[in-house]
């Protein structure tokens, strides 16, 4: 298939649509950690179904696809967390980026930033006062251009 970037559609995907978001899902995950068992990937993806079935109706996730002759090209969600407030703001709510995936062929091609722009436009929309991510190297570049930068506080993990 020729990408052609003005026939993109990009939209919202709906909770009808969780088998796609999974697939999808698991997909960047071999292509991120490799390939896992088939027992673990079918675990896997019964929980993911649940997860994202849940998250979107309780309205804290959302996902956009953009498609080109019904063809799925390229996904990117967005967490949302309410967090407790400070002096500033009684209450703030944050969204996580995740799930940002472009098949192989429609790489490099404009598409995740398209994408990018509906996650941060549907984020200002909500009134999300911080967006942030984890990227891989190809995806940092991006991610920059559209102004991410480092934490202003330090960013510490502990893995339990």
């Amino acid at each position: 298939m020729q990408v052609d970037l003005s026939r993109i559609n990009i939209r919202e995907i709906g909770s009808e649509e969780v088998e796609l978001l999974t697939s999808y899902r698991i997909a960047y995950l071999a292509e991120m950690q490799g390939e896992r068992g088939l027992e673990y990937q079918q675990k896997l993806k019964s929980e993911l179904n649940q997860y994202f079935n849940e998250a979107l109706t309780e309205d804290r996730f959302f996902a956009f696809l953009a498609e080109q002759d019904a063809e799925a090209l390229s996904f990117g969600a967005m967490v949302l967390k309410k967090i407790p407030g400070d002096f500033n703001q009684t209450s703030y709510l944050e969204g996580d980026i995740l799930n940002m995936y472009t098949v192989p062929f429609a790489r490099r091609k404009g598409i995740s930033g398209m994408i990018l722009q509906e996650l941060l436009n549907e984020a200002h929309n909500r009134g999300i006062s911080k967006v942030s991510l984890h990227t891989s190297k190809e995806g940092e570049k991006l991610y920059r251009k559209l102004g991410f930068t480092e934490p202003i506080y330090p960013v510490l993990e502990l893995r339990l």
